[in-house]
């Protein structure tokens, strides 16, 4: 067999690291005498396929191999065995392949409602995980996860890919500079469009059951990013949410886009068989379990909001009004940071801001390219400063692997985790916990009418300074 021992001593180096220990960067190792980093992955769907499949590798083969492949579906798991590149087992049955392949790194991206299975399995195995946000959906599972890795001995490394983007990191590095005295206050409001927002009622993601509402799946990342951002943890969340535009609020309703007798009066109208990548992974396969990935956004049983608004509190009294709107003409975000000195403020893709026109389906289909990032041109973020004239700092932009962030995710992780990481972009357990708690906790807060304290949810106590 293979030794891997010393993959997975770099992993624990890079996991006591991404979890916030006071393990310094210098100590990663990434001399592996010669051996590859053995990797398996469970769920084959678009992204464990595409990024954390084909992407690696095509971009890293030189230092990792696949050496297993699971998934439920038996025809998406050998279509992703082809499409991925690779020569390895695949196995329906998870356990069996933990079993046989002994992987250094397991790679999780299954649905969210599962992902705390086969976390702890793999912890508990004696592997290194690596999984696609969000971390889990829920508290219990969240607590679940925390106790296997301590247990284990062994670390779990989020895959949070917007804090890699130099638009994001510019942001952060303003705020590190304390270019607008202490933070006081933060407007975010994130908008989805009608093609972009709609999809995820199309897809196993418009049931809460599966994904823990967009709360937790879609706005995992917006949370991770004040997170980041703020370097401190949330304390607290109340919240409002409604399902008022997608599910039953239809005026009309069919089995699927394929069949529909609507499809003319639909403006959500999606032609899945224009997709042959689509068509492969999922149509061809849903005899072995029933997915259909072109599913009607107005069917009766979908049951989470497609529009929401939080007020949080943060540990070191940082005020957020955060909104997350699903069903928006455009494609977007913007965000402000109040200071006791100034004030910055930023965005991407505000149509009459950028003056530009863009088709939305192509703006998204663009961002989640994997081809590597060109840098196309620069976006402003501008800097107010009391007493003084704004200032505006040009930051290169790329549209690709969401905004560039995907491709030096992956480099930090795989290629060069011995470089600084002095605005601590890698994101361990406590990241991926905090930002679901948010999530979690706002969902508790609808149905409560009550704000609810992240400290109640699992033995994680916020701190008002990251470390």
């Amino acid at each position: 067999m293979q030794d891997s021992s010393s993959r997975r001593q770099f992993l624990t180096s890079l996991g006591m690291l991404a979890a916030g220990s006071l393990f310094p960067a210098s100590a990663l190792n990434f001399n592996l005498g010669g051996k590859k980093l053995r990797v398996a992955l469970v769920g084959t769907g678009i992204r464990g396929t595409g990024f954390w499949g084909k992407r690696l590798k095509e971009g890293y083969s030189d230092i990792l191999e696949f050496v297993g492949l699971s998934d439920i579906n038996p025809g998406r798991l050998q279509f992703g065995k082809e499409y991925i590149g690779v020569d390895c087992p695949t196995f329906v049955n998870f356990d069996e392949m933990l079993e046989t392949v002994r992987p250094g790194l397991l790679i999780v991206t299954t649905k969210d409602s599962t992902h705390h299975e086969f976390i702890i399995k793999g912890l508990d195995s004696g592997c290194d995980v690596l999984t696609e946000k969000p971390l889990t959906t829920d508290e219990r599972k969240c607590q679940a996860i925390l106790d296997a890795e301590r247990r284990s001995g062994k670390n779990l490394i989020v895959g949070f890919n917007y804090r890699w983007s130099p638009y994001t990191t510019k942001i952060k590095e303003l705020l590190a500079n304390n270019s607008i005295g202490k933070v006081t206050s933060v407007d975010f409001h994130w908008y989805l469009n009608t093609y972009h927002g709609a999809s995820y009622f199309r897809r196993w993601h418009g049931l809460r059951q599966s994904g823990g509402t967009l709360w937790v799946h879609k706005a995992t990342h917006h949370f991770d990013l004040l997170n980041w951002w703020l370097d401190s943890d949330p304390e607290e969340v109340f919240a409002f949410g409604d399902l008022e535009h997608y599910g039953s609020n239809g005026p009309f309703r069919g089995d699927k886009c394929r069949t529909c007798p609507h499809t003319k009066e639909c403006k959500f109208y999606w032609d899945i068989t224009k997709d042959e990548h689509l068509m492969n992974l999922y149509v061809k396969n849903e005899q072995y379990d029933g997915y259909i990935r072109d599913n009607c956004l107005f069917r009766p049983e979908i049951n989470i909001y497609d529009k929401m608004s939080a007020q949080i509190k943060y540990a070191n009294n940082v005020f957020v009004n955060y909104s997350l709107t699903t069903y928006s003409p455009f494609e977007g975000w913007r965000i402000a940071f109040n200071g006791t000195d100034g004030r910055i403020e930023a965005w991407l893709d505000i149509p009459w801001m950028e003056k530009t026109n863009v088709d939305q389906a192509e703006l998204h289909a663009r961002e989640m390219e994997q081809s590597e990032g060109e840098t196309q041109d620069t976006r402003p973020i501008i800097l107010h400063n009391t007493w003084k004239d704004y200032k505006t700092v040009q930051v290169p932009f790329e549209r690709r692997g969401h905004g560039g962030g995907d491709e030096r995710l992956q480099d930090k992780i795989f290629r060069n985790p011995e470089d600084p990481d002095p605005l601590k972009h890698t994101a361990g357990i406590r990241d991926g916990a905090m930002s679901i708690l948010i999530g979690i906790a706002a969902r508790k807060s609808i149905e409560s009418g009550e704000p609810v304290r992240i400290a109640e949810l699992t033995d994680l106590q916020p701190r008002a300074k990251r470390i």
